[in-house]
């Protein structure tokens, strides 16, 4: 039995949770969201709690198991707290700023980089080197930190580029002039 799948999912006060066939529905005070198993798990709903089950004892039900409860777990934070992922910019003349929806990030490129987040995410630069992603879908929220830090990976001599906040970044010494 998968140790994380067989957790149940406490449903939070003023969360609703629909189920229909293979489909689960959750909605909350931050939004709604919603999710297809495809028939992979069982999902028993009660009161105050969703519990997760697999059909067998297949590798593939065993695999889904522990997945799709994390994903359910996930979403009932998402609707009720949310997600946020923070990055920061190092590097002279590095900056973001938002213009409109969009954020436009200076790298050091000949050009600056644009990018129009997708529905359901917010942007924020509360500083030109800092940028806070957040929304309610942690897959999405992670994709777009992932999208905007690949503009500028942090290089390993100077740690120049976009990083997550608290990210260590291992550097390199860098050529001698030793003979």
């Amino acid at each position: 039995m998968s140790r994380i799948g067989k957790l149940p999912v406490a449903i939070a006060p003023g969360v609703q949770v629909e189920l229909e066939q293979s489909r689960i529905r959750v909605k909350g005070p931050k939004g709604s969201l919603e999710l297809d198993t495809r028939g992979h798990v069982g999902i028993n709903l009660s009161d105050s709690e969703i519990r997760v089950s697999r059909p067998g004892e297949d590798k593939k039900s065993r695999a889904y198991h522990g997945l799709y409860q994390r994903l359910i777990t996930n979403m009932v934070a998402g609707v009720t707290q949310g997600f946020q992922k923070d990055l920061e910019i190092q590097g002279v003349g590095y900056r973001a700023q938002l213009e409109g929806r969009a954020l436009v990030c200076y790298l050091g490129y000949s050009h600056p980089v644009r990018y129009e987040p997708p529905s359901g995410i917010s942007i924020q630069c509360p500083d030109p080197t800092h940028i806070a992603i957040s929304g309610i879908d942690k897959q999405l929220v992670g994709l777009v930190a992932a999208k905007i830090r690949s503009f500028r990976k942090p290089e390993p001599y100077k740690g120049k580029g976009v990083r997550y906040v608290g990210e260590y970044v291992r550097k390199k010494v860098g050529k001698t002039g030793v003979k």
